[in-house]
């Protein structure tokens, strides 16, 4: 399924192959990288195909490996221009294509996306009569479509078209894509938004968004590895990697067809990922950037959705987790038998991608394990300054206890214990994502809170003698969640 939500629903939750290991030249050794991961056992422990990994410092690539295979039936070993289906980070890209065009004066972000629409056009909805989205707002999922994700096509199936996926003409929907909620008001993750942006980028520039991203993107920043095309189009690469099930078998031809390619059709490589990663954080400081303004970099990797927006959401990227105290953009794909992440801080250059070819059982522990020990070893630390306060004791009394999860939404419960006069917050989706679950809640000035290395400043409400709710704040946006104990 190609949903990145994949991510979070995993905090529930091989072959013996020969590594392959080039550090990029550096004046510091990374090969510790290599020394302490141990990918190697980690593929025969899980049973996972292969696993491709690229980490970046000081706006520099310092280390890419690959492990492990491009199919279990060839044995053929990946290398560092094997190509991987990325899912759902095709998302980010495409809406850094569209912020791009728009800054060429070729569409207005702003305006309803209906106008460019020729082929299909938006669905009747009570929730769209005075308030038509505009592009923007499906990029950040709140446009309030539907449509999550979409089933995988091989050669040989009948490929739908966009219009047949919007019209719920596909498996896995008997249904024409809808609005559930007024565009603006709430989040929800929506793979058939950006279909949608996909068929108004070919209407109106008469291209294909593979060729769009092609001549604006790919191009112009080297990403040779890196394409929209799909397997059964002329021009699609032959080093690639084939998607791999839960017992480690190649799924039919290995090779899916994605025809909503703007949410989940491109491939690539974690090398191409970095350099694009690299090329954003250049123009987030507006320095040695080449194709991305600092304008367009700083407008795709804002905060822009955090009402019921898993901690917080960009165009295209996610903004919701925090660690070693950097603010990070970042976006996770999975699709049926591939997935990855790219991860990469808003300052000082510093990040990682990682592709794996193998079901979510079989890549996740590796993933999450190989994210984990990367943030360690490379001992990113960034200091804060946090004036922080102590705790009045009766504030510390109230807070204390299970509650429901106020900080994703998620479902699953989040605890506030006190150890050794600290209060911490515990959650098993940061005990997955952090490999702790000791997260500290500071109090700060003016009644405020921090959870260390989550994004969002907190402030509770304390009226009652209890905590009703909380205020979550990530620069300008705020929302409010309220408090349920359980």
């Amino acid at each position: 399924m190609k949903n990145t939500f994949y991510l979070l629903i995993a905090a529930l939750i091989v072959l013996s192959c020969q590594t392959r290991n080039n550090a990029v030249t550096s004046k510091r050794d990374y090969s510790f990288l290599t020394d302490s991961l141990h990918i190697d056992k980690q593929l025969e422990k899980y049973n996972l195909p292969g696993f491709s990994l690229v980490v970046f410092e000081n706006y520099k690539i310092v280390y890419s490996s690959q492990w492990g295979v491009k199919s279990v039936d060839s044995k053929e070993m990946l290398n560092e221009n094997t190509a991987f289906s990325t899912a759902s980070i095709s998302k980010p890209i495409t809406a850094l294509l569209c912020h791009i065009l728009e800054e060429k004066g070729l569409i207005n972000l702003n305006a309803p996306i209906d106008k460019y629409l020729k082929r299909w056009h938006l669905p009747k909805s009570k929730f769209t009569e005075n308030n038509s989205p505009t592009w923007k707002q499906f990029f950040n999922h709140t446009a309030g479509t539907s449509q999550g994700g979409f089933e995988d096509h091989y050669e040989g199936d009948v490929i739908p078209t966009i219009k047949q996926s919007l019209l719920g003409q596909i498996p896995r929907y008997d249904k024409e894509i809808e609005f559930l909620f007024t565009p603006g008001t709430s989040f929800e993750y929506s793979g058939g938004g950006y279909v949608i942006v996909q068929m108004a980028l070919e209407d109106t520039l008469n291209k294909s968004i593979a060729e769009l991203a092609q001549e604006y993107i790919f191009s112009p920043l080297g990403m040779k590895n890196t394409t929209m095309i799909q397997p059964n189009e002329k021009g699609f690469p032959s080093n690639v990697a084939l998607v791999h099930d839960k017992d480690g078998k190649v799924i039919r031809t290995g090779l899916p067809i994605t025809p909503q390619v703007a949410a989940s059709g491109m491939w690539s490589t974690p090398t191409d990922l970095a350099k694009l990663s690299i090329e954003i954080q250049n123009a987030l400081r507006n320095k040695n950037n080449k194709v991305i303004s600092h304008e367009v970099a700083k407008k795709v990797t804002e905060v822009t959705a955090l009402k019921n927006a898993v901690g917080g959401w960009s165009y295209g990227w996610q903004k919701s987790f925090g660690y070693n105290n950097y603010d990070w953009f970042s976006c996770n794909g999975s699709n049926t038998g591939v997935g990855g992440n790219v991860l990469a801080s808003m300052t000082d250059g510093n990040g990682m991608v990682y592709l794996a070819n193998g079901e979510k059982p079989n890549r996740f522990p590796v993933m999450n394990t190989t994210r984990i020990k990367v943030l360690t070893l490379m001992n990113w630390n960034k200091p804060t300054h946090d004036d922080t306060q102590e705790l009045p004791l009766h504030l510390k009394k109230q807070l204390i206890g299970t509650y429901e999860d106020f900080l994703y939404g998620q479902g699953m419960e989040t605890k506030i214990v006190e150890k050794n006069n600290h209060l911490y917050v515990e959650s098993m989706l940061l005990d997955f994502l952090k490999g702790k679950n000791e997260n500290e809640l500071l109090y700060l000035k003016d009644g405020t809170f921090k959870i260390v290395d989550y994004p969002n400043v907190l402030k509770f409400d304390f009226s009652n003698g209890k905590v009703n709710s909380v205020v979550l704040t990530r620069g300008s946006i705020k929302t409010e969640v309220q408090m349920t104990k359980k």
